[in-house]
């Protein structure tokens, strides 16, 4: 009796395993993104056998996610006191479950192949894009999905702009596929649907790319003076009068130093503060609102910052707070889409132990507004955090009318590890997605200066307390189809997928 999966499969599924690892930061070597699945889609052209085919995707799926999100383990081991070996026993449970979203990939395709032949392969992206979205539905996570391996290319990104990041999944997908095809059976009809699969890649990419536009004469009174402050506040609770003067101390000292610098009082200006540790409470500490009063007033500019705020029923909101530069607090956005084990638990109250376990960083309350707030004649759309992995959140802010986009961050608690490259690859495809630059502003790094078509200036090393002035208005910002119509594309990717699949299923049942 024949092994449910060979030496030779698991072989296959582990070179798929690395090769899609190396493609991530932060070993980043992205041209391996383009043939990375190969392995894994030959060994299931070859043996289609929907169970093996499953079991290979899942682990291929779970392996990669374990090992391309290990800096999960870091807040455990060095905030939640928890062993190391424990830490990353935790890890498991969360990559066997997002593996099931490979493994269903495998299956579907096992399927397929085994009603409709080799050409098959070909319906791989449809079937892999489809399911990068199902995950992202089902279990709020889309990190680190195929496309994002690409984010520090711009070149390669552009087609985000009518499909987002499962458009470039969808192309990376495509070209694996082809390759695959061409490995397992090369016929005139598999070398010409291949070269006809080629070219559709090519043009997608090509005929993405962004046109020259027309530049209008700038009115110096309306560009908005950036002032992105990276303080590098320490991740330890701070708990003496005298740390937190001198933490205060230094988010003025670096904000008045670059201010300083600003010739043109003709201009505007916003200083912005990241996420931060400290737990600002703007509502409730009198001496901080003079202190942020007197700030603005004294310098002429208006300051964005972080700040822990009250929420109905004795909740807390983490939220960024817009005071102008006569002091007066004038927008504030609470955070909708929080950190899981972070900033809230996702279990039910009902689940025993459920009350012991406590959010890493604090219990806090989701926002409902997508709040928009003034930047100069513009409104600018402030997401928090990991609010970059939730593509809707910045597609809805653009939508609403936002012409800039501004991250306040703070990946501190995860240390220096791959999740600062990996969190920053979100925020470059919301840029490009949207076509409105990102103000990527962080407390211990990487804080950054996004333009709309995914160019990375001013990146911040990691860890060290540092400042930017960026002149962002008026920044370059292009309307998309992506805005327009969202997950449209992806959308029609899964439609596809479930007809191919009710058909295979129809073909199976006849006699």
């Amino acid at each position: 009796m024949r092994q449910v999966v060979s030496r030779a499969e698991w072989g296959a599924a582990g070179a798929s395993t690395l090769l899609l690892i190396f493609s991530f930061p932060n070993f980043e070597l992205y041209p391996l993104a383009w043939i990375a699945l190969v392995p894994l889609l030959v060994a299931i052209a070859r043996r289609p056998s929907p169970l093996s085919a499953f079991i290979l995707g899942w682990a291929t799926g779970s392996a990669f996610f374990y090992v391309t999100c290990y800096w999960l383990t870091y807040s455990m081991i060095h905030y939640g006191g928890l062993p190391t070996v424990l830490a990353y026993l935790l890890l498991i449970p969360g990559a066997v479950v997002i593996g099931i979203f490979p493994g269903i990939f495998a299956w579907l395709l096992a399927l397929a192949i085994r009603h409709w032949g080799y050409m098959a392969l070909l319906l791989a992206p449809l079937f892999w894009t489809a399911l990068e979205w199902v995950r992202l539905g089902v279990t709020g996570q889309l990190w680190n999905a195929l496309g994002y391996s690409q984010a520090y290319h711009p070149y390669l990104i552009q087609a985000a702009t009518w499909g987002g990041v499962y458009a470039v999944s969808f192309l990376i997908a495509a070209i694996n596929a082809i390759v695959a095809l061409l490995i397992t059976r090369r016929t005139r009809w598999t070398i010409g649907a291949a070269l006809l699969s080629v070219l559709g890649v090519g043009f997608a990419i090509e005929n993405s790319q962004p046109r020259m536009l027309d530049r209008a004469i700038v009115d110096e009174r309306r560009i908005v003076d950036v002032v992105a402050v990276q303080p590098n506040v320490p991740m330890k609770a701070v708990k003496s009068v005298e740390e937190t003067k001198e933490l205060i101390a230094r988010h003025l000292s670096l904000s008045t130093s670059a201010l300083n610098t600003l010739t043109d009082n003709k201009r505007l200006r916003v200083v912005i503060w990241p996420e931060s540790p400290m737990n600002f409470t703007y509502a409730s500490d009198r001496t901080f609102q003079e202190l942020v009063a007197n700030f603005t007033r004294q310098h002429h500019t208006s300051l964005l910052f972080n700040s822990l705020e009250p929420a109905p029923a004795d909740g807390a909101y983490n939220s960024a707070l817009l005071v102008n530069e006569e002091g007066r607090l004038i927008s504030q956005y609470d955070k909708i889409r929080l950190m899981p084990f972070g900033e809230y638990v996702p279990l039910p109250q009902w689940l025993p132990g459920a009350s012991l376990i406590t959010g890493i960083v604090g219990e806090f309350t989701p926002g409902t507004n997508y709040t928009l707030m003034p930047f100069g004649d513009r409104r600018a759309g402030v997401f928090i955090c990991i609010e970059a992995a939730y593509p809707w959140i910045a597609r809805r802010m653009t939508s609403d009318g936002a012409g800039v986009l501004i991250n306040i961050s703070n990946d501190g608690y995860l240390g220096p590890t791959a999740v600062m490259r990996q969190h920053l690859a979100n925020a470059i495809f919301r840029a490009v997605e949207n076509g409105r630059g990102v103000l990527r502003v962080t407390n211990s790094g990487l804080s950054a200066s996004i333009t709309s078509y995914g160019h990375v200036y001013g990146l911040t090393e990691p860890f060290q307390a540092d400042v930017r002035v960026w002149s962002n208005y008026p920044s370059e910002r292009r309307d998309t189809f992506y805005t327009r119509h969202g997950d449209l594309f992806v959308q029609i990717c899964t439609m596809i997928s479930i007809v191919v699949f009710i058909v295979g299923a129809a073909l199976r049942g006849r006699p």
